[in-house]
């Protein structure tokens, strides 16, 4: 798949992730949905780790820049 996730939304991702995460785990956020905020934690970091969302890939969205060809 193509990129599609720039740098600030890896940041913003990795960021919400971290926090939900602690949320979780500091027992601010119990139950069933703690387990749904920890599933959208790790699909916001697996997708920032390989910079592509299948989201934006369905809905033809990017925040990366394009690369020109030479």
């Amino acid at each position: 798949m193509k990129k599609n996730v720039g740098t600030a939304d890896k940041v913003i991702r990795i960021l919400l992730a971290v926090v939900i995460t602690l949320l979780y785990f500091t027992h601010v956020v119990s139950g069933t949905w703690g387990i749904v905020l920890l599933v959208l934690a790790a699909i916001l970091l697996v997708t920032s780790l390989v910079s592509t969302c299948p989201l934006y890939a369905i809905f033809g969205l990017r925040t990366c820049p394009l690369k020109k060809n030479k």
